[in-house]
């Protein structure tokens, strides 16, 4: 009996201490991360990303691969209003590129309430490999709008004239 709990004990032991090893990513949720929209995206996310495998994050509505981590998916972010950035179609999904801190890209869902986000280190993944990989998870976020070109928006009307020259 002795010999069982002590073996018991000893396999508990190594457990805990291979579950240590793995590190855990702080971060902090988004407003509407608590949305039952944002739990549909949860757990369709995937393991891995390519090469990249998934690790723990602490926060509601988030993900992350690597080491870096590679890249960082948070979902229920502020929904992202009309832009002249990039946009990027995967799975149906729309996605707004900024690169601001390119070789890092932050890209969100645009026209999907609520809004998706996703971080990516891009010298170890790429945008389009990680984006193809969470289209189907994101597609889950109801649909609002979608990206339109710049050729197919259309026009504001100029201002009437009032006829009062101020200058």
């Amino acid at each position: 009996m002795i010999r069982r709990f002590a073996a018991a004990a000893a396999l508990l032991a190594t457990g805990v201490a291979i579950a240590g090893c793995t590190p855990t990513v702080h971060l902090d949720p988004a407003a509407d991360a608590n949305s039952t929209d944002c739990a549909a995206v949860s757990v369709r996310l995937p393991e891995s990303l390519g090469d990249t495998q998934r690790v723990w994050t602490d926060a509601q509505a988030t993900a992350a691969w690597g080491d870096g981590p590679d890249v960082i998916f948070t979902c229920g972010v502020e929904v992202p209003g009309p832009t002249t950035l990039q946009c990027v179609t995967f799975g149906g999904v729309d996605w707004i590129v900024d690169p601001e801190d390119t070789p890092d890209l932050r890209i969100t869902t645009y026209g999907r309430t609520p809004a998706a986000q996703v971080y990516v280190d891009t010298t170890k993944v790429t945008a389009d490999a990680v984006l193809d990989a969470l289209a189907s998870a994101a597609s889950e976020l109801p649909k609002t709008g979608e990206c339109i070109s710049a050729e197919s928006a259309t026009p504001v009307p100029d201002a009437p004239e009032t006829g009062d020259d101020a200058g």
